[in-house]
């Protein structure tokens, strides 16, 4: 039976663990830090209904987020807003300026992901010829 660690779980070349065992309440959850990341920034945010973050920008990094829960305003500089919900993705330049917004009912959580340096293509490999995916009783 597999394992379902809420704590970091670290094994030789992976790591594991749950949003909910990287802190409480609204702020940062750490995933990089308490997963090991080590080529690209990772952190989930949690907003309280409400609450803004404040308008920043980066100096390199170019970010994506993912709402995961809850409702979110992402707005620009140029004065633009969007709203998004549960699954919405954004993609922002590291000098465009912008900020997340929660309005919603409910605490918003998005992961946000920067990086620098670029895509480095299609590098995974397959270990066997079966399928891509397995069947729910062939795992």
């Amino acid at each position: 039976m597999a394992h379902e660690p809420r704590e970091a779980v670290k094994g030789e070349g992976f790591a594991v663990g749950h949003l909910d065992g990287f802190g409480d309440g609204p702020g940062f959850r750490k995933i990089r830090r308490e997963l090991d990341v080590a080529e690209l920034g990772v952190n989930a945010i949690v907003i309280p209904p409400g609450y803004a973050g404040n308008f920043h920008f980066h100096d390199e990094q170019e970010e994506l987020y993912f709402i995961h829960r809850g409702l979110a305003e992402l707005e620009f500089g140029d004065g633009s807003r969007y709203r998004l919900g549960p699954g919405a993705f954004a993609r922002v330049d590291a000098s465009t300026h912008r900020r997340i917004r929660n309005i919603g009912e409910e605490d918003l959580i998005y992961v946000a992901v920067g990086a620098k340096g670029g895509y480095v293509g299609r590098d995974g490999h397959l270990i066997d010829s079966g399928p891509r995916f397995s069947g729910p009783n062939e795992a």
